[in-house]
């Protein structure tokens, strides 16, 4: 099953080049550093244990910031390899970590094709290695066992779906799970799902999201935001897929009860949207502006979120905060940083990808969840008209992202288990 996985890969390698030149385009970063992508590297590093952590993109890369943090730490000996798939998940480690100097490194993963990731692994000597999450690459965990190499999956979430996805794929995934050393999953029904696909050891540390501190740089630029918008109240739509904003922006503009002077945020997750995104408020008849080009005084209906890294402070100069991914069924995304900062959260009825921090977000009574995009909006406006309500939840909210901090340590114990 493998070797056929593997020959899918290079028949496709053709076509993974030129989507990735398509998608330069618009997103320069994906044309750079080709080299590592396919398993070449330039010169040696020096024998410094090196721990690779895998990150795929800028969520996955910011979760991972409490856990490297902390394994650089333990290990003042070591250096951290930290590999993405994304340009935007690269610059936002570039980004956290750059103050460390060499002792975080950065690379593209490979693809997963034997002779790529055998050259990765060759030219790194990771002493382990370390996937964020979902990140289950068959070649790489089959190489990793070949060189000795522990594997550990971290901060780990599995959904029904993926699980059922998991499953069609057979022993391709089976054998990959079997071959990982160490599973630390967010939840107890993550966990069970893991080892149902054949994990061996498999334990529950919580979610290290939870762990992740608000910089204060980025609370600076929140304090500035919230100077612009002045007294307005702010709905921020967060981290919309494609499909929401249509939805939300029709919901905005039909909204009978719109609190005086409203404004709606919208940050979209991918920034190759940003400009489909400015068209669809244009269209509407909305006056806009843009983070990138800020005004002085936001007087408009619509402020776009058209800037990478800056989630935190997105958050922390709105009132409320919708979580996109969660109107249309695309599985959600995290709500715990604006939970951190003491925001209201409104979720949509698709969660499923964060499906137990956002039950027990809802259940505490930080977050709320709306069945369509006009119910948002009405939620959102009566949370805006209502100054106790919506500091009860945003008290809650704290409340709930404190109670499940500690994931990091319990993570960091198990790692040094395995890590030479």
């Amino acid at each position: 099953m493998r070797v056929l996985y593997s020959l899918m890969w290079w028949l496709a390698l053709p076509l993974v080049l030129g989507r990735l030149w398509w998608r330069g385009r618009r997103e320069p970063g994906y044309r750079t550093h080709l080299g590592e992508r396919l398993g070449f590297y330039g010169r040696r590093l020096d024998k410094r244990p090196t721990i690779m952590v895998h990150a795929v993109s800028v969520g996955e890369t910011r979760a991972a910031e409490p856990l490297i943090e902390a394994l650089l730490a333990a290990r003042p000996d070591a250096r951290i390899l930290l590999t993405h798939m994304t340009p935007t998940g690269r610059a936002t480690g570039k980004a956290l970590f750059g103050k460390h100097g060499d002792r975080v490194i950065q690379s593209f993963l490979p693809y997963d094709t034997g002779f790529m990731v055998g050259r990765f692994l060759c030219h790194f000597e990771p002493a382990v290695c370390i996937l964020m999450e979902t990140e289950v690459w068959p070649n790489l965990i089959h190489g990793c066992a070949k060189h000795g190499v522990p594997v550990a999956l971290v901060n780990a979430r599995l959904s029904e779906k993926s699980l059922r996805r998991g499953r069609k794929i057979g022993a391709l995934m089976t054998d990959a799970a079997r071959a990982i050393t160490l599973v630390a999953a967010q939840t107890d029904a993550d966990a069970e799902r893991i080892a149902s696909l054949g994990a061996a050891k498999v334990a529950v540390t919580g979610s290290i999201k939870f762990d992740v501190v608000p910089p204060q740089a980025a609370l600076d630029t929140g304090a500035m935001l919230r100077a612009r918008f002045a007294d307005r109240p702010v709905l921020l739509c967060a981290s919309t897929r494609e499909g929401e904003e249509a939805l939300i922006l029709d919901a905005y503009k039909a909204l009978d009860q719109r609190p005086a002077n409203m404004l709606l945020v919208l940050v979209p997750r991918h920034p190759q949207r940003f400009d489909e995104v400015a068209r669809m408020v244009e269209e509407r008849g909305l006056s806009l502006a843009h983070r990138s080009k800020l005004p002085e005084h936001v007087d408009t209906d619509v402020l776009l979120g058209d800037s990478m890294g800056e989630m935190f402070a997105y958050y922390a100069a709105c009132d409320c905060a919708f979580i996109g991914g969660s109107l249309l069924p695309l599985g959600g995304q995290n709500l715990i940083e604006a939970c951190a900062l003491g925001r209201p959260v409104l979720v949509g009825e698709h969660t499923f990808n964060f499906l137990q921090a956002t039950e027990e977000a809802v259940a505490a009574g930080a977050a709320l969840r709306v069945p369509d995009a006009p119910a948002l909006l009405r939620a959102a406006a009566g949370l805006l008209d209502d100054d106790g309500r919506r500091a009860a939840m945003g008290a809650h909210a704290q409340a709930f992202a404190a109670r499940h901090r500690g994931a990091t340590v319990r993570t960091v114990e198990l790692l040094q288990q395995i890590i030479a």
